[in-house]
């Protein structure tokens, strides 16, 4: 179709060799150009982000911050009604040692009563057993007394090799009897 119109003419050959040279700078600068304006279009896009994170980052900082003083509050609180029942249980344990002292003091003082109780109860006499002893003992008393009018106060003993029965006799007293072979027992 175009044979004779497309054919390379040799000035026009020149020219476009030139056209070249100068289009291959215009590209190469257009390029570089381009690639200028995309990296500073990349830095305000990075620069923006960077805003935005450091934005993001102070949030963040104060958000952390919140969330970890929630949690501290709840933490202590949640501490603070467990020491609450420890105390609790813990003056609940003082009251029932208290009792079980109190309770084994309690028996520990019945046993010791008791004991000494008992052992008086079976070694001492009873009531009548005492009413009986103190009539054994009048009656002891009266045959003592009778017994000390009746010579049981004599001081006597075994005298001589042959363990004769002897007297202590009252030498000043004067001698009774037929043959004065009688004589009063010292003391009487």
């Amino acid at each position: 179709m175009c044979p004779a119109r497309c054919a390379p003419r040799p000035n026009r050959v020149k020219a476009a060799r030139v056209n070249e040279g100068v289009r291959a700078v215009d590209e190469v600068t257009m390029k570089v150009g381009l690639l200028m304006e995309s990296a500073q279009a990349h830095q305000k896009l990075v620069d923006t982000h960077l805003e935005r994170l450091r934005a993001y980052t102070q949030d963040l900082d104060g958000i952390v911050r919140e969330e970890i003083r929630r949690t501290l509050i709840e933490e202590f609180q949640s501490l603070s009604a467990e020491c609450t029942r420890t105390a609790q249980a813990l003056h609940g344990l003082k009251r029932a040692a208290n009792l079980r002292g109190l309770l084994w003091s309690a028996a520990i003082a019945i046993v010791c009563t008791a004991i000494p109780g008992a052992m008086a109860r079976w070694l001492l006499p009873s009531t009548e057993e005492v009413a009986t002893l103190r009539g054994q003992r009048d009656q002891l008393a009266a045959s003592v007394a009778r017994l000390k009018q009746q010579g049981g106060l004599v001081n006597w003993r075994y005298c001589g090799e042959a363990g004769r029965l002897c007297v202590r006799v009252d030498r000043s007293a004067p001698a009774y009897g037929e043959k004065a072979d009688y004589y009063v027992i010292r003391g009487y």
